[in-house]
């Protein structure tokens, strides 16, 4: 999140200023740029040698940032595509694509996207090297990954050097409010997504000026298709492929955090909002002193992390924290406000809940129909009538109440049984709950200081 603290570098007088400034620190220098096509080369000449080797109909493409010239300085991502013929059983693809990426990268490691690919290093670059289908237009693929080839090269035909400054920019202004990636953690802007806003609206100024009075919905079509509607925040139409909305993983707390940062941009121009300053993390004492000031109920579950990668583990965090969120609800527990937090670390997650209060009255109100609904109401009275652990049932207006006991009067009962599992939960997260999970409760979220103390500052010093 951005520290509004001190920031390291003064504030500046114009935009202009600003952005050239910015514009002069994210631009790879001329030895970056050799040194990164110098490795490009090299290991697109292994690819081609190993296809060779093989005797394979395929070919291989550098695609991403570093092939459209739009990555920042400091960044070492090279992606190489090996393309094969779309009749090429799946099967074949996928050992031919890991034979090759293996013979490319030779000290690299087998990940798995929709299909396997080799990762790897080399000479300090992150190289990918995945395989995919050599389609005739992005809406024959038969993968995912098989429609990037065609993103660079729509882009590499409409971004000259003036354009790519500015998607370095607006991609540098992202990373600093913390909304770039579209990975399932951050669910914010994508690389090509911030490329095509760039160049929808000719330029990162006119880009910003124009979010500032976005009203989501907001949507963009680059070439016209309008043939398939997206019910999203916004929506920007892929001009390779009009069945597909890019922006469909960008969360509405991320679009609304562009247009926050880009109004404090343009009222205020400061380098801070792009390179933000770290933040001081509280102290146990400090954060001691916040939980005591709000006066609420915090209560915390904390657990081994599921041993997954983070686009299969932050969706089911995010749905068992909706989940155990809704279970308290239920039974009554108001929750005030709660969030997730892994610390990599130590590997512990951490889901917390505060409350407005972990305590009920041993009694809840239930009401019934109105008594005119006869049969309904005389159902009603009648399941009650004779039961002494309830009071009532009596009349409130015209309709039938009565008072029984709450299943939970105390929500630290609630997540300590098996009703907590009984939630919808991710089945990871369901399986390491029901491994173990350590609950603490109002100061013992103290303790946490040395597993996720950043989170719980940034918690108790919330910003946009």
């Amino acid at each position: 999140m951005l520290s509004h603290g001190v920031f390291q570098f003064r504030c500046m007088t114009t935009l202009d200023d600003v952005l050239t400034t910015v514009s002069e620190r994210v631009t790879p220098t001329a030895e970056e740029r050799q040194r990164l096509s110098t490795a490009a080369a090299t290991l697109t000449d292994r690819a081609r040698a190993a296809i060779d080797d093989r005797g394979l109909d395929a070919d291989v493409i550098q695609v991403g940032s570093t092939a459209r010239g739009t990555w920042l300085a400091g960044d070492r991502d090279i992606d190489l595509f090996i393309r094969f013929p779309p009749d090429l059983p799946r099967e074949d693809l996928e050992t031919y694509g890991l034979d090759i990426g293996h013979e490319v990268l030779p000290d690299g490691h087998q990940e798995y996207a929709e299909h396997p690919y080799v990762k790897g290093d080399v000479d300090g670059f992150d190289v990918d090297c995945v395989p995919c289908y050599r389609v005739e237009s992005a809406t024959d693929i038969r993968s995912a990954v098989d429609r990037t080839p065609f993103h660079t090269q729509y882009l590499e035909a409409r971004i000259d050097e003036d354009l790519a400054g500015d998607v370095r920019v607006f991609k540098r202004f992202l990373k600093g409010i913390g909304a770039y990636g579209s990975d399932l953690k951050t669910r914010g802007f994508s690389g090509y997504l911030s490329e095509l806003l760039v160049v929808e609206h000719g330029g990162v100024i006119p880009l910003l000026k124009a979010a500032v009075d976005w009203h989501p919905p907001v949507e963009f079509d680059p070439e016209g298709h309008g043939t398939t509607t997206f019910d999203d925040p916004l929506v920007v139409i892929d001009p390779t492929d009009p069945d597909r909305n890019v922006a469909a993983v960008c969360s509405a707390e991320n679009v609304a955090r562009l247009q926050h940062y880009a109004r404090e941009l343009l009222a205020n121009p400061q380098l801070g909002l792009f390179f933000p300053a770290e933040p001081e993390p509280l102290s146990a004492d400090e954060i001691r002193e916040r939980l005591a000031r709000r006066e609420t109920a915090p209560l915390a579950l904390a657990f081994e992390t599921p041993d997954i990668v983070d686009d299969q583990l932050y969706p089911q965090l995010q749905k068992s924290l909706a989940g155990i969120e809704s279970g308290l609800e239920g039974h009554d527990f108001d929750v005030f406000r709660s969030d997730l937090f892994v610390d990599e670390d130590s590997d512990t997650t951490v889901l917390l809940f505060e409350l407005s209060t972990a305590q009920l009255p041993a009694v809840e109100r239930h009401e019934g129909p109105p008594v005119a609904v006869r049969d309904h109401a005389t159902g009603f009275f009648e399941a009650y009538a004779d039961d002494d652990s309830c009071f009532g049932p009596f009349l409130d207006g015209d309709r039938y109440v009565v008072e029984r006991p709450r299943e939970w009067t105390d929500a630290t009962d609630y997540l300590e049984s098996d009703a907590l599992l009984e939630v919808g939960l991710g089945v990871r997260i369901e399986e390491a709950l029901g491994d173990d999970y350590e609950l603490l409760v109002d100061e013992e979220i103290v303790e946490l200081v040395e597993t996720i103390g950043m989170g719980l500052t940034e918690y108790l010093t919330p910003q946009p």
